[in-house]
């Protein structure tokens, strides 16, 4: 019997390994790189990351690997896939809607693809277009582009398929972001007259479920408008998909109520009322417990998911009427919440009670300290934006700890999204990659 040759076989496996690093070199798929596929970081939107590298201190010239200058300003916040950045961007000189894709390791542009849009819709003027954060699992990459409806490309810019929900109209405009949860493309399509949470097939765009948003009554409210005044009674949430009681439950925060639905189906598992009838914030999850806040002076509450029907006086854990709120999500750790309320100020509160635990403004921030952005937590480290740039890391724990104030100096209302022991954050106009490593040839 002749014994097979191993030089062939050695020869292959040195190829295959010399292709390896050769892809590497050139900046190819790293498998070691945690994504950041959407909103918040992933389906469950904590805002949590695992990262244990990321950078503590830099500034507009100190630890930016790379950063690119964006056409027109613009709120939605970057999502990462393998070597690729994504970012929803609203051309208005042109009416276009558009999804731009940027390569990480130094942030050239990829592709840039979207829609015309040539109906006014109506928003608010510090709220730009495409404020929704895009979605990818992978293979495909999902943008919502308010009124011109939801696109979805595959990771080359090709356009799959193309969703028209119908027409948003609200003062204010709209920015929540679509999820994906396994071959479903989750999104709440809203505020507006007839809005809706709809489930679609995310190969196909075709409807799979939807839910009508019912008319909400405000009378009553405390937190400070006016009943009936247009635009005050509304939500900007976006819907996470958690785990409780051996199932997955799809939770949402609209005006007036949580309410969680079987995210297969649609079919409704439980509701808890006690919000006020306008949100900004999305709802959080940890430690068997969901939070969700009202906008402006408004209601929070806290309710234990896996119950059934109305769990009002079952479920909920704590209720709070005109609390100190904000625009932006906050995170839960080790028994606390935290959050930033517009002003900027930072509340930790003991996620049993609703007890206040200590409420800091943060020193050594630019005169516009308010924010709009969202908290995420890497380790024991808090990292959120303000309005005038700065980005502000505080120790998580029982007593207000301030680490580092970072400042871009360019206003921003996005959140940053994490990945690989860098950090990706879409100022007005510029996108920025803040690492320790070497820095990136420069990029025009």
């Amino acid at each position: 019997m002749k014994t097979p040759s191993l030089i062939p076989n050695f020869a292959f496996r040195l190829a295959f390994v010399l292709a390896l690093l050769a892809v590497a070199a050139s900046g190819g798929p790293r498998a070691d790189a945690a994504n950041w596929p959407s909103w918040r970081g992933g389906v469950d939107g904590s805002g949590i990351s695992s990262e244990k590298n990321l950078p503590l201190e830099w500034s507009d010239t100190h630890n930016i690997r790379w950063r690119v200058k964006l056409p027109e300003r613009g709120n939605s916040s970057a999502v990462v896939w393998g070597e690729r950045v994504f970012v929803t961007q609203a051309i208005e000189a042109e009416k276009r809607r558009t999804l731009m894709c940027f390569h990480r390791a130094d942030g050239r542009l990829l592709w840039q693809q979207g829609v015309v849009y040539a109906e006014p819709e109506r928003t608010q003027p510090s709220n730009p277009y495409c404020s929704a954060s895009p979605v990818t699992d992978g293979e495909r990459v999902i943008a919502s582009f308010g009124s011109a409806g939801l696109v979805c490309y595959d990771l080359d810019g090709r356009e799959l398929w193309r969703r028209d929900l119908g027409k948003l109209d609200n003062i204010w405009g709209n920015a929540s972001s679509p999820v994906i949860f396994e071959d479903l493309c989750i999104h709440y399509h809203g505020p507006t007259k007839n809005a809706s949470l709809v489930a679609l097939d995310k190969k196909t765009g075709k409807t799979v479920w939807k839910f009508d948003e019912p008319a909400w009554d405000t009378s009553g409210r405390t937190d400070g408008f006016k009943e009936k005044r247009d635009g005050v009674v509304g939500t900007w949430s976006t819907p996470i998909v958690i785990r409780a009681g051996g199932r997955n439950e799809l939770v949402m925060t609209f005006p007036q109520e949580a309410r969680a639905f079987d995210p297969r189906t649609g079919r409704e598992l439980w509701r808890c009322s006690g919000l006020s009838p306008l949100i900004y914030a999305s709802p959080i999850f940890g430690e068997g417990i969901v939070v969700g806040m009202g906008g402006f002076y408004g209601n929070s509450l806290a309710v234990k998911p896996g119950g059934q029907g109305d769990v009002t006086a079952t479920h909920r854990v704590w209720h709070q009427v005109r609390s100190k709120v904000g625009i932006g999500s906050g995170v839960i750790k080790d028994g606390y919440v935290y959050h930033v309320q517009s002003s900027g100020a930072t509340t930790c509160l003991k996620l049993l009670t609703g007890e206040l635990v200590w409420e800091e403004k943060p020193r050594g921030v630019s005169r516009k300290a308010s924010s709009w952005s969202s908290m995420i937590l890497a380790g024991d480290r808090l990292y959120y934006p303000n309005q005038g740039g700065d980005v502000v890391v505080l120790r998580a724990g029982p007593k207000f700890e301030q680490l580092a104030v970072n400042s871009l100096k360019e206003p921003t209302n996005s959140s940053i999204a994490v990945s690989d022991g860098e950090m990706f954050l879409r100022t007005e106009t510029t996108l920025w990659c803040i690492s320790t490593a070497k820095p990136a040839a420069p990029v025009r």
